[in-house]
């Protein structure tokens, strides 16, 4: 992984935390609040002193996404797109969909 400090309840070194482990949760994603970096929103809502807010949609091309696998950074609109990291082919977990609406407009 890159040399990005991602904070929550890690549980390796590809950002898996302890509410999301499975080998396919190697994700984390900046918050529009903070610009720090999380691996979920449950991890924010337990570190964080604030609330989340979501980026709106015209930010889709900011770089939010970090693969915990390559370390690659993904703009909003290219993670939204692919099952997988365009850099290492790493695969993303397709139930993180349900939960977009928690960062994404």
């Amino acid at each position: 992984m890159s040399g990005t400090a991602v904070h929550g309840l890690l549980v390796d070194g590809e950002t898996r935390c302890e509410h999301y482990s499975g080998p396919l949760d190697v994700i984390a994603l900046q918050f529009a609040c903070c610009r720090e970096w999380y691996p979920c929103h449950l991890c924010h809502q337990e570190v964080a002193d604030h609330d989340a807010r979501q980026w709106s949609k015209d930010a889709r091309s900011t770089e939010a996404v970090l693969c915990g696998v390559c370390g690659a950074m993904l703009t909003i609109a290219d993670y939204l797109e692919v099952s997988a990291c365009p850099t290492c082919t790493a695969g993303f977990n397709p139930g993180c969909r349900l939960h977009h609406r928690l960062y994404f407009d």
